[in-house]
């Protein structure tokens, strides 16, 4: 069942990226990432109500915390870096290099988890890196503003990769969705905070109803993709439930090209094809 809540996962995160980029084209990306944050620990936090996991918060070790605040830490700092992309270049060009990200999971899962690297993952990581590196390579579309979307979709790949390992110590003996809306807590800290501190708080007032509802929809299946994440990841092995996730790409360019117009050329549809098929080859053994 775990492959299945992985798929589930990586469904809602291709749905997350689209409704974030419309949401974020009129909005400060900071303050944006915030609101979201909000819809996303409601959401996580009526889910642990409906299951009954918040009993368990008694049983909770200061290992657990300590990871999950950790991760929590790592994934806010992942997202703002995420939507800042997001919002400074193309879907096309910044999700490929987020979902980059499995490679350095699957090396940290390796050296910290003890989990087994076969020739498979050798070989899918190196499609995967090629392939994102010629869908990167793109010349600028219309939709982008510059170059400086790539340092963020990088960090952002970087600290994604930091959630997974954190995420899956963090999660050990304890219901997946009580420590889904724990770590939201410290990204909705974090997230808030920031925009505090630049004094971007006022802006809401300018926020048009199509941008909100566009990032409460984004916060919906970002809330729906945690949950099977995590859920997964509880049950297995962080070096395939990452993988799977990360075939969220291949709805969100579908999506950017229904929703924004945005095209893939034909280096860079090749790249997506490689980056697709090493993703798959993570899947099998040998």
């Amino acid at each position: 069942m775990w492959i299945l809540f992985a798929f589930l996962s990586a469904f809602f995160a291709g749905i997350t990226a689209i409704l974030a980029k419309i949401g974020i084209q009129d909005t400060d990306s900071d303050l944006a990432t915030a609101l979201r944050t909000g819809v996303v620990l409601v959401f996580s936090w009526l889910m642990v109500l409906l299951t009954g996991s918040a009993s368990a918060i008694s049983s909770l070790s200061w290992q657990n915390l300590l990871f999950l605040v950790l991760s929590g830490i790592a994934t806010g700092v992942s997202w703002l870096c995420y939507f800042k992309a997001l919002q400074l270049g193309d879907i096309n060009k910044v999700v490929p290099i987020d979902k980059s990200s499995v490679i350095l999971t699957m090396l940290l899962a390796w050296i910290i988890l003890g989990e087994t690297l076969y020739l498979n993952s050798i070989l899918g990581m190196v499609l995967i890196a090629v392939g994102t590196l010629l869908m990167i390579e793109r010349k600028a579309s219309s939709g982008a503003t510059g170059k400086g979307y790539l340092l963020w979709a990088v960090f952002s790949a970087v600290f994604a990769a930091a959630t997974s390992i954190l995420g899956k110590l963090g999660t050990q003996d304890i219901p997946s969705n009580l420590a889904t809306a724990l770590r939201t807590c410290v990204v909705l800290l974090m997230a808030w905070v920031l925009v505090f501190m630049q004094h971007k708080q006022s802006g809401i007032q300018q926020i048009s109803r199509r941008s909100m509802g566009f990032i409460v929809l984004s916060g919906i299946a970002t809330g729906l993709s945690w949950m099977c994440y995590y859920h997964a990841l509880q049950t297995g092995k962080a070096s395939i439930v990452a993988p799977i996730d990360k075939l969220s790409i291949l709805l969100s360019i579908l999506f950017a090209r229904i929703w924004l117009h945005e095209s893939l050329s034909k280096k860079a549809l090749f790249g997506l094809s490689l980056l697709t098929a090493g993703t798959f080859l993570l899947l099998v053994k040998f």
